[in-house]
C-alpha cells in the first residue's frame, strides 16, 4: 500500500478525525519520512501479506515481533484512530491492523475508530439519537410505526434514495444465477447507515412494533435473504467469525460493537459505557459486514447472529461467546428494547426534530424544473468515489427508475416487491402534477381579474 505524505504548508489529505485524535493516514505518512520508520512498516506489510497466505515460520514470526517493537517508539502510529464512512477507511484500518501486528492482533475488545462519543459530539448528533429514543416511547396509537419510519424516510431525499439503492442491491438477482450480489448488497447497506442521520435510519431500523405485521416489516428492513442467510442454512458462528476476522472492516466493526455494548450489571443502563445510544451505533455498524445481525422473528426485539453452534465440539464455549454478545447482552437488549418496543422505557424529554421534506416530492407537487433529481444529488456526493462505487451507480441505471423513493409498503409488502410498489407511485405522482398546475394557473387568473 502506498502513502503519500503532505509537504510543508499543502492541504492535509485526510479530515482530522477529532482535536486530539491522530488518524492513521496522517501517521503513516509521517512515518514514511523517516527512513527507519518506513523500512519497519513496510516490514510488517510484508508480515501481514505472507500471513495472509501460510502462517510464518517462527523465524518469520520473529521477525515481525522485532520489527514491531522498533516502532513502538512512533506514538503517533501506536495511538492513531480512524473515523467510520470515511472514504480512506479500509485504507485508515490496514495502517491500524499492522502496526498491531503479531502482538495485539487478536485484540478485537478495542475499538480502532474514534470515541463515538465524540464522533456524536462533533456531528451534533447527541440530541437527535436521544430525540429518537425519546420519541419512540410515545404511544402507538394503533399506527404501524414502521410503516410510518418508512414514509418519513421516503420524504427526506437522502434517505428515501439511498434506501432505494441499497433495496435495488439487494434485490436484484445475478443474471444466470438465482441469488443477489451480496457484496454489493453490504456496501449500500453501509452507505445508507453512514450517510443517513440516525434519526431516520435509526427509525426505520428500530421502529417500535405491537404486532407481527409491523415486526415482520423490521426484520426485513435488511433484506435478510441477501444480507446474511445463506441457501444451505446457518452456519457454524466459530466459522463466521473466523471469515470475519480475516476482512479489516468487519474485524474492526466487531471491536467497535465489542467495546461499546460491553454489559456491566452495576450500571442502569446495562452498559459499561452508560450510553445505549453509543451501542445502537456500534451495533449498526455491523449491518452491511460479514457479521450482519438482526431480529430473529417478528414477534420480539431480540436480536442475534445467524448462527449455530452444532458441531462446534471441544469448542462449545467459545461458539456460545459469539451468540452471548448479542442475544444474552444486557446493553444491548435494554438499548434495542428503548428503541423498539411498544412499550419502551422513556430515557429524555427532547422534541421530535421537524421533518424535512424533500426537494424531489416539492418539486412532483409545483412542476418546477430548478431541482437537481435524487440520483444526482447522490452522485455529486460520491464524485471521485472509488470504483467499486461507480459499480452500484451502474447498477441502478440498469435497474430502472422506479427505486428513486421507496413508496411506505402496503400492510402486505415485503421488500421483495418494492419495484412494483414504486412504479405505482411514481406514475401516480406524475399524473397529480397536472391538476396541481392547472389549480395554480386559475388561481392567479382569478387575482388578476379581481
Amino acid at each position: 500500500m502506498n502513502f503519500t505524505h503532505n509537504p510543508p504548508g499543502a492541504v492535509p489529505l485526510v479530515v482530522p478525525v477529532f482535536p486530539g485524535t491522530v488518524d492513521c493516514i496522517e501517521a503513516v505518512n509521517e512515518c514514511m519520512v523517516d527512513p527507519e520508520c518506513k523500512r519497519q512498516f513496510r516490514h510488517l506489510e510484508y508480515c501481514v501479506d505472507e500471513e495472509a497466505v501460510a502462517p510464518l515460520s517462527l523465524e518469520g514470526r520473529q521477525a515481525c515481533v522485532d520489527a514491531q517493537n522498533n516502532l513502538m517508539h512512533y506514538q503517533n502510529l501506536q495511538e492513531c484512530k480512524c473515523q467510520r464512512g470515511s472514504r480512506l477507511e479500509q485504507q485508515c484500518l490496514s495502517v491500524y491492523w499492522t502496526v498491531r501486528f503479531p502482538q495485539g492482533y487478536d485484540d478485537i475488545e478495542t475499538s480502532p475508530y474514534e470515541d463515538i462519543e465524540l464522533e456524536l459530539v462533533r456531528n451534533s448528533e447527541t440530541s437527535k439519537l436521544a430525540s429518537i429514543v425519546s420519541v419512540s416511547s410515545l404511544p402507538l396509537a394503533d399506527q404501524n410505526q414502521c410503516l410510518k419510519a418508512a414514509q418519513d424516510c421516503g420524504l427526506y431525499e437522502k434517505c428515501g434514495s439511498l434506501r432505494s439503492e441499497y433495496a435495488l442491491a439487494c434485490t436484484k438477482i445475478i443474471p444466470g444465477t438465482n441469488h443477489c450480489n451480496r457484496h454489493k448488497c453490504h456496501r449500500a447497506l453501509r452507505r445508507f447507515l453512514e450517510r443517513v442521520p440516525e434519526e431516520y435510519s435509526f427509525g426505520v431500523l428500530f421502529c417500535p412494533c405491537s404486532d407481527t405485521l409491523c415486526g415482520e416489516r423490521r426484520r426485513k428492513t435488511i433484506v435478510p435473504s441477501c444480507s446474511y442467510e445463506e441457501r444451505d442454512g446457518q452456519p457454524n458462528c466459530l466459522n463466521l467469525e473466523s471469515y470475519c476476522l480475516k476482512d479489516n472492516l468487519c474485524r474492526s466493526r466487531l471491536a467497535d460493537f465489542q467495546q461499546n455494548c460491553q454489559p456491566s450489571s452495576l450500571s442502569p443502563s446495562g452498559c459499561l459505557r452508560e450510553s445505549g445510544a453509543v451501542c445502537l451505533k456500534a451495533y449498526a455498524g455491523l449491518i452491511g459486514t460479514i457479521m450482519t445481525p438482526n431480529y430473529v422473528s417478528n414477534s420480539s426485539t431480540e436480536v442475534s447472529q445467524w448462527c449455530n453452534c452444532e458441531g462446534s465440539g471441544n469448542q462449545w464455549q467459545d461458539c456460545l461467546r459469539i451468540l452471548h454478545m448479542f442475544n444474552s447482552n444486557t446493553c444491548l437488549r435494554n438499548a434495542v428494547d428503548n428503541m423498539g418496543s411498544s412499550t419502551p422505557r422513556p430515557v429524555e424529554d427532547t422534541p421530535l426534530p421537524a421533518p424535512r421534506p424533500s426537494p424531489q416530492v416539492q418539486r412532483d407537487e409545483l412542476n418546477i424544473n430548478t431541482l437537481p433529481e435524487p440520483n444526482a444529488v447522490i452522485e455529486s456526493e460520491e464524485d471521485g468515489e472509488e470504483e467499486e462505487e461507480e459499480d452500484d451507480e451502474e447498477d441502478q441505471t440498469e435497474g430502472g427508475g422506479g427505486f428513486n423513493i421507496i413508496p411506505p409498503f402496503s400492510d402486505k409488502a415485503t421488500v421483495t416487491n418494492l419495484g412494483s410498489e414504486a412504479g405505482r407511485v411514481h406514475s401516480s405522482a406524475s399524473t397529480l402534477s397536472i391538476p396541481h398546475f392547472l389549480l395554480t394557473a386559475l388561481l392567479l387568473i382569478a387575482l388578476r381579474w379581481g
